[in-house]
C-alpha cells in the first residue's frame, strides 16, 4: 500500500488503514476478499487529556477522559472536567488492551522503563 504525498493528501480525506482479512482467494466481494478499512478524519477533533477513569458491566466497558488543571493547588478539592466518555463492547477494549500493551512496549523500549 502506498501513503499519498502531503500535496495529495486533503483535510478530511479518508485514509487508507489496512488490509483487514484474506481468508484464501479473493473473491468478488465474496468471503475471503481483501477489504480496506478507510477512516474518515473530517470531523475528528483532538484533545489532550491526563486523566483517565474506567468502569465496566456485564455489556460494556466505559472510558472517562477529562483535563486535571489543578497542578497549582496543592490543597481543596480537585476538579476534572470530563471531555470525552468512550463506551465499548468488552470484545472492543480486549482489544485495546492488546493494542495499548503492545505500543506501551514498543515506547519503553525505545525510551526507557515508565515507572
Amino acid at each position: 500500500m502506498t501513503e499519498a504525498s502531503s500535496e495529495e493528501k486533503k483535510a478530511g480525506d479518508p485514509t487508507v488503514v489496512e488490509n483487514t482479512r484474506s481468508n484464501g482467494p479473493a473473491t468478488h466481494g465474496g468471503i475471503g476478499a481483501e477489504r480496506r478499512v478507510r477512516l474518515d478524519t473530517s470531523r475528528m477533533k483532538s484533545s489532550y487529556c491526563n486523566v483517565c477513569n474506567a468502569t465496566s458491566t456485564q455489556e460494556e466497558v466505559v472510558l472517562n477522559l477529562g483535563l486535571n488543571q489543578s497542578w497549582d493547588r496543592p490543597d481543596g478539592d480537585i476538579d476534572i472536567a470530563i471531555q470525552h466518555r468512550v463506551i465499548m463492547s468488552p470484545h472492543a477494549a480486549k482489544k485495546l488492551h492488546g493494542m495499548i500493551g503492545k505500543l506501551l512496549d514498543e515506547y519503553q523500549q525505545r525510551y526507557g522503563v515508565l515507572k
